[in-house]
């Protein structure tokens, strides 16, 4: 699985910050960034934290897209979960960036297990998400689209979780796909989000690359390339009810 911004930001970029320069992005949020709630942990700052930041790469634009990504998804989930479903929105705790090379002993665990290394969450026994830093500083490489994306996904999974069980497709991965392509460009109807041309490209390499055999995802589980561009397409031009179970 894919499983806010901490209120340390400011240390994390001192963490992170010195080999790097600053990457072109696209996928613009046009709201701000919010304040983080009190009380969430700040990221990891002992012997062995800092990842490895990769050329091209800045530090303080992952901080700032994976906040606003936070933002972007939940704020479309607070405003379009009574137009499909029951019930009232509530968000997941957003546990956000963590390192899992050095895991920080006051980060939650799922399950009683440490959140793991390369890898993004949705932990049903908190309900919460959260991504590794070193995941999403290299899928930047890829472009700002694979933040939004992986966020997005895990979102769904939070979404999943809040549903009857029978709005819940067995292939659970694909469905998430299918909600985050529903989400991005739901968030972009609204105007939340904007997306540019380079945008496609950016999350089909993304799709791709998070199908492919890696020590945290592989297509047995989460789909090859093919299916999930495709859940995802599914979500982008059919919105949310297109990623439920089709009745009768």
């Amino acid at each position: 699985m894919w499983g806010r911004r901490s209120a340390a930001v400011a240390v994390l970029v001192v963490v992170l910050t010195g080999c790097s320069v600053t990457v072109t992005g696209s996928a613009r949020p046009v709201v701000a960034p919010v304040s983080p709630p009190a009380g969430q942990p700040p990221p990891p700052t002992g012997p062995g934290s800092t990842p490895a930041v990769p050329a091209g790469v800045d530090p303080a634009e992952l901080i700032e897209d994976v906040a606003t990504a936070e933002q972007v998804v939940d704020e479309y989930w607070t405003r379009h979960w009574s137009d499909f479903f029951v019930g009232t929105y509530e968000s997941p705790t957003v546990v956000g960036l963590y390192d899992g090379a050095d895991p920080d002993p006051a980060l939650p665990t799922c399950a009683g297990e440490v959140l793991p290394p390369e890898n993004a969450v949705y932990c049903p026994e908190g309900d919460f998400v959260a991504w590794d830093v070193t995941l999403m500083l290299r899928g930047l490489e890829i472009g700002d689209a694979w933040v939004y994306l992986i966020v997005a996904h895990e979102w769904g999974h939070a979404v999943q979780a809040r549903l009857d069980m029978s709005l819940n497709l067995q292939q659970s991965e694909l469905q998430a796909d299918c909600l985050a392509g529903a989400t991005l460009y739901g968030a972009a109807a609204d105007g939340t989000l904007s997306l540019e041309s380079g945008d496609v490209r950016e999350l089909t390499t993304s799709l791709t690359a998070a199908a492919d055999e890696t020590p945290w995802t592989s297509s047995t589980d989460h789909g090859d390339p093919f299916q999930r561009i495709g859940a995802f397409d599914l979500g982008r031009t059919g919105g949310v009810e297109a990623c439920l179970p089709v009745s009768g």
